[in-house]
């Protein structure tokens, strides 16, 4: 019998390995620090913040910022229009996902190819933002919610990952044994594709409604008469860019020697809701992006 030969590690795989991990440390710190610190900002007085004595620990704790954040009327409403949309978005961006990438991954299906290279195509090619915008306003969608849930609720990108996962992890033996039984499409759809497919619908629904949730462009394009309809990234966004030193909120003019309080207890108020979704999904976003991957 032969007896497997072990490898010793030397020198050089300790100092790559080391390398490595020195390496994504470094990069974890970039992603991690500056929320931190931005964090330790809207807990910190204002005479620290001025003094620029805040860095990865607060100073002189104070929930004066969140209080001023969270008696204005404008900021609350916004975020729950932010999460109408990004549920009404997730939901039908899966949906118009789900039911396309089934029917592109039927091979009974006549012109599918010629229907994935079009929707392939979108991705390369645009009509741009001027079409886009005159499109919204010829079809009466200005300074309605619909303007931030229908234009972009359809990816080819995800319409593409989802058609793989379809044709390459679920065998083609369970559908025709459901055809035997006389199961239709939906049937089909519904109790063998969805609950096979379960890792990697949690990752294109993290996919969409992070997307969404961080968008803010064409809400500043499509939303001007109706105030209340702006998302919470949005009323971030003109709070952010506000040149003077005075925010001025609904509820209250806020004077502040140094705003940089309040724009720090806003990116944290706009944050949080959409971390706590991740650990829910965590460990079928963990299967959904190994999908695909090379398996020993």
């Amino acid at each position: 019998m032969v007896e497997p030969v072990l490898y010793r590690r030397g020198p050089g795989f300790w100092i790559s390995r080391l390398i490595l991990y020195a390496f994504l440390i470094a990069v974890t710190l970039t992603c991690v620090l500056p929320f931190i610190h931005v964090i330790s900002k809207s807990f910190s007085s204002e005479a620290y913040v001025i003094a620029n004595k805040v860095f990865l620990l607060p100073k002189g704790f104070t929930l004066e910022a969140y209080r001023k954040v969270f008696a204005d009327s404008s900021i609350i409403r916004s975020l729950f229009v932010t999460i109408l949309v990004t549920v009404l978005f997730t939901a039908l961006g899966m949906f118009l996902t789900t039911c396309a990438a089934y029917a592109l991954s039927r091979p009974q299906l006549a012109g599918r190819r010629v229907l994935t290279f079009l929707c392939m195509f979108t991705m390369y090619f645009s009509g741009g933002i001027i079409p886009e915008y005159l499109l919204i306003n010829s079809l009466g969608l200005l300074d309605t919610i619909w303007s931030l849930i229908l234009p972009l609720s359809f990816s080819a990108y995800n319409l593409l990952i989802m058609k793989n996962v379809m044709n390459s992890s679920i065998p083609a033996s369970l559908e025709e044994s459901a055809r035997i039984d006389g199961a239709g499409h939906f049937r089909i759809l519904g109790s063998i594709f969805l609950p096979l497919s379960k890792p990697i619908m949690a990752t294109l629904s993290l996919f969409y409604a992070v997307g969404r949730w961080n968008a803010y462009q064409d809400a500043l394009f499509y939303i001007k008469q109706r105030v209340n309809l702006r998302p919470l990234q949005l009323k971030l966004y003109y709070l952010i860019v506000q040149a003077s030193e005075t925010f001025q909120l609904e509820a209250s003019t806020v004077s502040l020697t140094n705003p940089e309080i309040l724009k720090a207890s806003c990116v944290v108020f706009a944050t949080l809701p959409i971390l706590c979704v991740y650990p829910f999904l965590q460990r079928y976003f963990v299967q959904g992006a190994m999908i695909g991957a090379v398996k020993g």
